[in-house]
């Protein structure tokens, strides 16, 4: 009896879904990878960042040793088949520190999470000490969005994270259109817990999506912030501003 082979795509939809760390993008990556018809890949091109940069992020030798550190292998295998119709990539757009730039990734379908800039500082400095602007990316979205719009002739996808939990169907459903995919209800819930599609860093970095079962709902006032806080906060609101101008 021949045993049945999974099928392979060669030509998936490959959604890279660009953001900075702590903006939700976890949760948005829950929410992909709730639907039947979708992979993902959680920042496949970290390894590559922290080998290039030797930066000190928490867990940094057991992230290399746990994945391809080659940017070009990394970028040959995103580019590849799947077993599934659409894949979906989450990106840091901080990690993109090598030689892969946005035309390297050809036939993918580029969209952008923006998060207001104090929420990400004080989410950040729950798992990290310190903090600076280039630690967030939000000059690099902001460079890797107008490439991007220059190409297409006009604004790729730009989702905001505060308007997901405010309202994640009505949010999902105008990304999904905006991506030329279906919107499927799944995506609105997941059981708690781990995935086998989690990085390594997971038990250091995702402790309230692993006990999350879906998006958590409307956020408080934006936290205040001073000092260090409040310089790297005026570094990166221009960029957060010029890209939220254009989110749905």
């Amino acid at each position: 009896m021949r045993i049945a082979q999974p099928l392979r795509i060669a030509q998936p939809l490959r959604i890279a879904m660009w953001s900075g760390p702590r903006n939700l993008s976890t949760a948005m990556m829950r929410s992909f990878g709730s639907r039947a018809d979708t992979i993902v890949s959680d920042e496949p091109y970290y390894g590559a960042y922290l080998q290039q940069t030797g930066d000190d992020h928490p867990m940094a030798a057991e992230v290399m040793a746990s994945m391809d550190c080659d940017w070009h292998s990394v970028t040959t295998a995103l580019s590849g088949p799947c077993d599934r119709p659409i894949w979906y990539q989450k990106h840091m757009v901080h990690h993109m520190v090598g030689p892969v730039a946005l035309a390297d990734l050809t036939g993918f379908r580029h969209a952008f999470l923006i998060r207001a800039p104090e929420r990400v500082i004080a989410s950040y400095t729950e798992k990290r000490e310190t903090v600076t602007a280039a630690d967030l990316g939000y000059e690099v979205q902001r460079d890797w969005f107008d490439r991007e719009a220059d190409r297409l002739g006009r604004a790729p996808p730009v989702v905001d994270s505060a308007d997901v939990l405010a309202d994640p169907a009505g949010t999902l459903s105008r990304l999904c259109a905006a991506l030329g995919i279906p919107f499927d209800p799944a995506m609105l819930g997941w059981p708690a817990g781990p995935r086998s599609t989690d990085g390594v860093w997971a038990p250091h970095w995702y402790g309230r999506v692993l006990a999350s079962t879906g998006f958590d709902g409307r956020e408080g006032p934006l936290p205040g912030l001073t000092g260090e806080q409040g310089r790297v906060r005026d570094a990166c609101r221009p960029h957060y501003e010029h890209l939220a101008a254009f989110k749905f």
